[in-house]
């Protein structure tokens, strides 16, 4: 539940697994994750939280039975309607790794980002958008913003951005964009966001 002994020290609480919400997924927003995206939070972790990554030290037979264990806390699991296949990752576009072009993507990305992300994030990505004070999760607890200049909890590669921002962040504010925004346009968004990194969190 999300409850062991260290988490009066957590700024930022562990799952609750007998709710089954998941935010770091594939799969179409409010839907369970595929067993990937459980194998893959295991193994790198969660950025900026206490959760840190077990794939140096578990055997991937190891991490495939976690998965299955953590599937045993809710009747979720049990319920096909829950499902839906992973929205496809598509390659990272060659202009990424070209800086002149990568700056002109950009550009498109900040213009997007101004009519579609800044009521949350806010003009400077820090997640201090005008809506930010009055966002709340699922479970009515208020919910702040990420800061987009830090790294992101749900991966810190182009591919990673683009998948949390296409299916979105279970039990939060963030609902997926995929569908409607095109891909490219996503890309554009991740190419923005790159931009603006912080020195410390720059993956390029």
């Amino acid at each position: 539940k999300g409850d062991g002994d260290p988490v009066q020290n957590c700024r930022i609480r562990p799952r609750n697994f007998t709710q089954a919400v998941f935010k770091y997924r594939s799969t179409p927003y409010g839907k369970l994750p595929a067993n990937a995206d459980l194998e893959r939070t295991i193994r790198q972790g969660v950025s900026g939280t206490p959760m840190p990554m077990f794939g140096p030290s578990l055997r991937d037979s190891d991490i495939k039975a976690v998965v299955e264990y953590i599937k045993t806390f809710s009747p979720d699991w049990q319920k096909p309607d829950n499902f839906a296949a992973p929205i496809p990752l598509p390659e990272t576009p060659v202009w990424f790794a070209d800086s002149k072009a990568h700056a002109v993507q950009a550009a498109e990305g900040r213009k997007l980002f101004m009519t579609t992300c800044l009521p949350c994030h806010g003009e400077n990505a820090d997640g201090n958008g005008p809506l930010a004070a009055t966002l709340k999760d699922n479970f009515g607890q208020p919910i702040h913003p990420a800061d987009l200049r830090q790294p992101l909890r749900s991966g810190a590669g182009p591919q990673d951005t683009w998948r949390t921002i296409a299916v979105g962040i279970n039990g939060t504010p963030m609902v997926g964009f995929n569908g409607a925004l095109p891909p490219d346009q996503i890309w554009n968004l991740v190419a923005y966001i790159e931009s603006i990194k912080l020195p410390q969190a720059k993956t390029l």
